[in-house]
């Protein structure tokens, strides 16, 4: 018997091993991406301080452009609005709408008073204490429109008069007093504003119709405290 492992042909058969299989080819990059490190987390102390920063600057940016809280600093607007309330102003209401009688308005100081000077480092605080509502701009007020470009505006017997009409306003303090005042027609582009509370309110009957353009925006919502919220 012959130990050759020809067969009958003369032909040498392969051996092969039932559990050898051929290595894959290894994806292209695995080997380096293994030896990549992963960039480690800021640490908690130095990520916290990043994240406030953050956010007020998105506050300020908002408050710039977008809604601004508005602090009420006196009596004028009682009892619709009273001393310590924040209302949020939307300033896009007039580009994007026409002013109306009885809307609440922020506007800047017509009495043309200028702001003292300050540094750089106050005007950001001031900035920010302002985006949240913690402090009232010094050169704006807050009253309701009263009379539109080109109208009349009289006070006749504790009563508003609009061309020679008397007006609703349900939103008086109780008590208040007019004196007779007028009339006065407004100015095309201003407005006539005075403050609910007539008794206590520095507006238009002393420093005159308000230029449209100087409004900030318009202040629809009470927001703080809890117990004051509503739609203005």
């Amino acid at each position: 018997m012959s130990d050759s492992l020809a067969d009958s042909t003369g032909r040498v058969p392969l051996v092969t091993s039932p559990d050898f299989e051929p290595a894959a080819p290894e994806p292209a990059g695995v080997e380096d991406a293994g030896k990549e490190k992963k960039k480690p987390a800021l640490p908690f102390w130095l990520e916290l301080p990043l994240l406030i920063l953050a956010a007020l600057v998105i506050a300020v940016v908002i408050k710039t452009f977008f809604f601004q809280a508005f602090w009420i600093p006196s009596s004028s607007m009682e009892d619709t609005l009273q001393i310590n309330d924040r209302v949020m102003v939307n300033k896009l209401a007039y580009r994007l709408g026409d002013l109306q009688r009885g809307h609440i308005v922020v506007f800047d100081d017509p009495r043309g008073e200028e702001a003292p000077q300050e540094t750089m480092i106050e005007a950001a605080r001031r900035n920010v204490m302002e985006a949240i509502g913690l402090s009232v701009p010094r050169s704006e007020f807050i009253k309701r429109v009263i009379g539109l470009p080109g109208e009349r505006v009289e006070i006749v017997d504790n009563q508003v008069l609009i061309d020679g009409y008397p007006i609703d306003e349900p939103y008086l303090r109780a008590g208040s007093v007019m004196p007779d005042f007028g009339p006065i027609i407004v100015p095309p582009g201003e407005m006539f504003v005075m403050g609910d509370n007539r008794n206590s309110s520095q507006d238009s009957r002393y420093f005159g119709s308000v230029p449209a353009d100087t409004i900030v925006g318009r202040a629809f919502v009470i927001m703080w405290p809890v117990a004051h919220w509503t739609m203005l």
